[in-house]
Order: C-alpha cells, then sequence, then structure tokens
C-alpha cells in the first residue's frame, strides 16, 4: 500500500529547492528544447503528419471534467495497483520511448535509476542506446517490462523476448502500431533520423541471433540490418499467439485504439491492452487516445488489464484515465524533457512531481484509493 499525508505534497515542491526545476509540462518542454539539438528535440516533440493526434491527445483530456465529492475523509491515500500479480505503489508507469541518448548521454541508465528509486516500473525500448543486460545491471531488481518491436527475422524477436526473461523483466509490450513508420514531416524537414544515426542499436548489437543474420557486423551493416528488420507489416494474429507460446512472461499489446481488436487480443490469449495511438507518432488523424478508452474497458469488461498511454501530462489527466477505466497509465515525453534538462536527477523530479499531483488529485477529486475512484464522476463537455 502506498498512502500519504496529502498536506505534505505540496509544500515538499515549495520548500528546501535550492535550484527551481520545472514543474509544469510546458515550462519542462521550453527547458528541454535548450538543453537538445533540432533534430533531437523535433524528433521527442513532434507527431506525424500535421500533428492533429497529438493536439488532441491532450486536447480531449480537457472535455471531460471532474465532479468531486467533499467531506469524505481523504487524509491517506493509497495509490497503489496491482498488475499480472504485483503490486505497484503508484499508478504509472515509465512508457517505452526509445534511443535515449537524444536527451542524455546515460539514456535508459539514468532512466531506469530513477524510475527504480520510487519502484516505478520501466518499460525499456527495443531501439535502447542501451541493451537489456546494461540496464538490468544498474538498475537491480527494480520493476522493469521490455517493449518488442516485431522484427521480419521473427527468431530475433523471440531471442530478445528471452534476453529479457533472463534479465529479470516482469512483461513483455508488443508494439503493434509500427508496423511501419508513420508520415513524420519534423524530421524530414530537419533531416533526421535517429535510427540511421545508431541512437537505437544497443540492443541489437548485442543480441547473438541477429548479428548472426548477417553477413559482416561492422556498424553500417548493424544498422542496414536494424534499418531492415525494424519495420514489419506482415505481424498478425498468429505471431502474437506465437509469441505467446515462446515466453512465460505477460504479453501486453500496446496500440489498440479498437474496440473489436482488443476482444481478438483477448480470444489471442493476451494478458493486457495498452490503448495508445503512439503519442500522435504513427497515424495522424485517428481517435483520441482517451476517446478510445472507454470502448475498449467496455468490452474487455475485466477479462485483463486495460492500461492507458498518449496525453499525459499531469496528476488530473491520470485521474480522469482511471475513472475511465484504465488499470494504470504510461507517461511518455515528460521523463524525457525531464532527463534532457537534468538526467537522471530530472528524471527523479519529473517522476516525484507526478507522485505528488496524482495524490493530491485524487484526494481533491473526492477518493481515497484508486479503487475508490469509480464513485466519483466525470462530465463530458
Amino acid at each position: 500500500m502506498s498512502t500519504t499525508k496529502v498536506k505534505d505534497a505540496y509544500i515538499e515542491n515549495i520548500v528546501n529547492e535550492d535550484d527551481y526545476f520545472p514543474v509544469s509540462f510546458e515550462e519542462l518542454e521550453a527547458e528541454a528544447q535548450k538543453k537538445m539539438s533540432v533534430g533531437e528535440y523535433g524528433y521527442v516533440r513532434s507527431g506525424a503528419g500535421g500533428e492533429e493526434t497529438l493536439r488532441k491527445n491532450q486536447e480531449s483530456f480537457k472535455k471531460f471534467s471532474i465532479l468531486p465529492r467533499v467531506l469524505r475523509n481523504v487524509s491517506n491515500v493509497d495509490t497503489s495497483i496491482n498488475l499480472f500479480g504485483r503490486t505497484y505503489p503508484h499508478p504509472f508507469l515509465l512508457a517505452p520511448v526509445g534511443m535515449l541518448k537524444l536527451a542524455h548521454e546515460e539514456a535508459e541508465l539514468a532512466v531506469s535509476k530513477a524510475a527504480a528509486t520510487y519502484n516505478v516500473p520501466f518499460v525499456q525500448s527495443t531501439v535502447s542506446s542501451y541493451s537489456i543486460e546494461d540496464v538490468a545491471e544498474v538498475s537491480g531488481d527494480s520493476p522493469k517490462w521490455f517493449q518488442l518491436y516485431w522484427s521480419n527475422n521473427k527468431e530475433v524477436s523471440f531471442h530478445m523476448v528471452k534476453r529479457a526473461e533472463e534479465a529479470g523483466y516482469e512483461a513483455i509490450v508488443l508494439t503493434v502500431d509500427t508496423v511501419m513508420l508513420g508520415w513524420r514531416e519534423e524530421d524530414m524537414k530537419n533531416r533526421f533520423s535517429p535510427l540511421k544515426l545508431g541512437f537505437g542499436k544497443a540492443n541489437y548489437e548485442q543480441d547473438s541471433v541477429f548479428l548472426a543474420s548477417l553477413e559482416n557486423t561492422d556498424q553500417d551493416s548493424i544498422i542496414q540490418g536494424i534499418l531492415d528488420n525494424i519495420f514489419h507489416p506482415t505481424l498478425n494474429w498468429d505471431d502474437v499467439a506465437e509469441l505467446k507460446e515462446r515466453t512465460s512472461l505477460p504479453i501486453i499489446l500496446k496500440g489498440i485504439l479498437h474496440p473489436e481488436d482488443a476482444r481478438l487480443a483477448i480470444l489471442s490469449g493476451v494478458d493486457g491492452l495498452i490503448v495508445s495511438n503512439h503519442g500522435g507518432r504513427q497515424l495522424d488523424g485517428v481517435v483520441a487516445a482517451i476517446d478510445a478508452l472507454p470502448q475498449v474497458v467496455e468490452e474487455v469488461n475485466g477479462e485483463i488489464p486495460v492500461l492507458f498511454d498518449s496525453g499525459i501530462r499531469r496528476g488530473s489527466d491520470i485521474v480522469k484515465a482511471l475513472r475511465l477505466g484504465a488499470d494504470a497509465v504510461l507517461i511518455g515525453r515528460p521523463f524525457v524533457y525531464g532527463l534532457a534538462v537534468a538526467g537522471q536527477t530530472g528524471v527523479e523530479k519529473v517522476i516525484n512531481n507526478f507522485i505528488q499531483d496524482t495524490k493530491v488529485s485524487i484526494a481533491l477529486a473526492g477518493a481515497s484509493s484508486i479503487q475508490d475512484l469509480s464513485t466519483i464522476k466525470l462530465v463530458k463537455s
């Protein structure tokens, strides 16, 4: 159980701080821009196409208003959640974000250590700047999940999953909305491709099955091999079923928006879903993730956990997503900006701010636990 005296949360953020650290997402983004190159910042900040979906992800949260309750004794707030047989103290995870050396040299090492400080699960990307084993070494037995980008050579996929399992990772997140790269105009304008620059090669250059598939193992061949493998338009439900057979870890599909796909996922035996439109980075013009969430939750009807990703910027966003049926949420761009601003310390500050903001938001809504949020109404305008 994770409880707190809510009255302390605000005080912790304004007292005994030697240096000011950005609190709002907007400030954080602005400070990160100062630290990153034009290409690096553009890659992290931008969405696909005209960025309609990127904007909708945040704007759609504003359509939901919390109708709070009062006089309910919220002096202690329990924010713990249970997922796949494990209990975590806070209702959020750090989303998989690839190539974190774009933000800071210590990349996933810094992020995983920051997450470990608060026992928050870190979901490591396939296209990491450091490998599964590197991250496991520095973060110990803290909770970690591995996000899998399918490979055209599926034996590479299965071997990466095996490596994650052997390194103590707790779940596999298969991303299903990246069968090809979205139309990213910002990267085209900046002529910037971090994959081609080698920012996401660590897991591949330490994977024996991947290396064995190459004629040469020089850096150019490794990067070309990654590009040849990472986009996978043939990925289908049979592959999901085979992946399920090849590991004992829970399989969570990330990128579900349609309730019929949620039903097919259950029929395929997956263990959980993440409602997500990839932060607006894949297909522009699709539904905001928060608008898709209620229909998926209704279809799943409690059979497996439903997590939420895309557009979380504040504690009140987390409250809204949980009230709409999410079992947990994932946070992406905010922690990347924290990494860019101040490395591991910056990520820790972002996590701590989310912890405090979420607890305060739950309490002011009139709830004392995640489960208690079911008694709080949302009004949609």
